[in-house]
């Protein structure tokens, strides 16, 4: 598992990992960091500029847009890439490249929905749940199997696939609200 970036949430995955035993190769921009997970968990090291080239199962981009990249997708030797900033892929070719190469893209605004996810609960309950929170959370694995559904059914990568579950809600919650008006 290659980490980048190592900040809350960065953090939190490198600690979650950890404890499942997984070996873990990590970078930041702050070596500060970097060192800090190394001592508390173990970890190995990389370079900012090198944690592309890391053998790994699962790449996990954890800090900037666009990472994905006519450059990167030179360099990944992952089978996977899961990861939490928006707009991981720099482009939409991007996401198709990534299906011709044979890996496995968890779409960014499913992955990532757990923060709003927390924040939208905050908002119509009035306070943060830690067991609702968790409970919605726990839908995004099967979100992410409907997504690998809809790509295997139509043969589209899966960021196009998440793209028509994305849209197909949208449409049912115009719906709703036309209903409702």
């Amino acid at each position: 598992m290659a980490v980048q970036g190592l900040g809350a949430v960065g953090h939190n995955v490198v600690g979650q990992l950890h404890e499942l035993g997984a070996r873990i190769v990590v970078t930041d921009i702050d070596p500060a960091k970097v060192n800090a997970m190394a001592a508390q968990y173990g970890v190995a090291a990389a370079a900012p500029e090198e944690i592309f080239d890391a053998e790994c199962d699962i790449f996990c981009p954890c800090a900037l847009g666009k990472v994905i990249n006519d450059e990167t997708l030179k360099r990944l030797k992952c089978k996977i890439i899961c990861g939490c900033p928006n707009n991981q892929l720099a482009e939409e070719r991007h996401g198709q490249l990534l299906e011709a190469q044979g890996r496995v893209y968890a779409s960014d605004y499913i992955t990532n929905a757990g923060g709003t996810i927390y924040d939208t609960d905050r908002l119509e309950v009035g306070e943060v749940s830690h067991e609702r929170g968790r409970a919605k959370v726990a839908r995004i694995y099967e979100n992410m199997q409907r997504v690998f559904e809809i790509a295997d059914r139509d043969k589209i990568p899966t960021y196009l696939a998440a793209d028509r579950m994305a849209e197909k809600r949208f449409r049912q919650i115009a719906e709703v609200k036309k209903y409702k008006d």
